[in-house]
């Protein structure tokens, strides 16, 4: 068994099962509906299902990240039993986060001086963040100390690729992401816009495409360009969605079409309420190991 711990947020938006059979520690955002505060818990409090509904009925979302001293006593659990950690924190260019996972690091570090405490910017999000979170659990598994899972995180974080698209820019009007002006015209035309994460872990608009039909193509063509070994990739991919599975399983049946040698299946999840309270329903994303992301 390894004498570390490998742990990261709930905005990896993978299952409570996933979460478990990889072996991950997890500690929870926070978000509110409606004034009422709960917590980022992969839909147990709230299903994921009548969250969205509820968004798509008006209901206000506000999201809180996970503050210092939350940090320290999710940190202290471990370093009590002798647990060295790891721990992967959401994208700084989406969340400031990673601020306070590094105070409760000092404040521990003078507690518990034999102690290890490593904190990775993931600069990913969603299950991008998830898949990496798979990997370094591979790494992990397969005998690898913490200094060298930790170095393997820092060196290819930059490979996950994301791509995400929405057919639903009602949420993305509120959060800024797109004018008031364009949205509008934009859900009148159909037109889905198609983002990624850059280097900086920034979620960046890159192209306008009219119809749901036309981004998945385009998505998947995407993944052609930036695969490693470009359709013979063979590693693991995963897609996940808010509240619109039919068109995630159409982009998942063009991908294995398309990449016939991936490793498994695709794995299908739901962004969780965070990552959600943002895009609202109608957002799906593809994540895979690819080049390296440089703009």
């Amino acid at each position: 068994m390894a004498e570390y711990v490998i742990s990261c947020c709930s905005t990896a938006d993978l299952t409570k099962k996933k979460y478990e059979e990889r072996d991950l520690s997890v500690i929870c955002f926070h978000y509110e509906l409606d004034g009422k505060q709960y917590k980022d818990d992969f839909g147990e409090t709230i299903p994921l299902d009548e969250f969205y509904k509820r968004m798509s009925e008006g209901a206000s979302t506000k999201t809180s990240q996970v503050n210092a001293d939350e940090y320290e006593s999710f940190f202290e659990q471990f370093l009590m039993n002798g647990k060295d950690i790891l721990h992967v924190c959401l994208s700084s260019g989406l969340s400031g986060t990673i601020n306070s996972a590094m105070i409760a690091r000092e404040n521990l570090l003078g507690k518990y001086p034999d102690r290890k405490i490593f904190i990775v910017d993931s600069l990913c999000a969603s299950s991008g963040y998830g898949l990496l979170m798979d990997k370094l659990a591979d790494l992990r598994d397969a005998g690898k100390r913490i200094e060298e899972v930790y170095n393997f995180a820092e060196n290819h974080k930059l490979c996950m690729q994301h791509w995400f698209f929405s057919t639903d820019l009602t949420f993305y009007i509120k959060g800024g992401r797109v004018s008031k002006t364009s949205g509008f015209i934009g859900n009148v035309l159909g037109i889905c816009p198609l983002l990624n994460m850059d280097y900086e872990g920034r979620l960046i608009p890159r192209e306008k495409i009219r119809g749901k039909h036309k981004v998945i193509r385009r998505t998947a063509e995407k993944m052609i360009e930036h695969a490693q070994d470009g359709t013979a990739y063979s590693g693991k991919c995963y897609i996940c969605h808010s509240a619109c599975l039919d068109t995630a399983n159409e982009l998942a049946a063009l991908i294995k079409e398309t990449f016939p040698n991936i490793d498994g299946d695709i794995e299908i999840y739901d962004i969780g309420t965070t990552i959600g309270s943002h895009t609202g329903p109608g957002t799906v994303s593809l994540f895979f190991w690819g080049d390296k992301r440089v703009d």
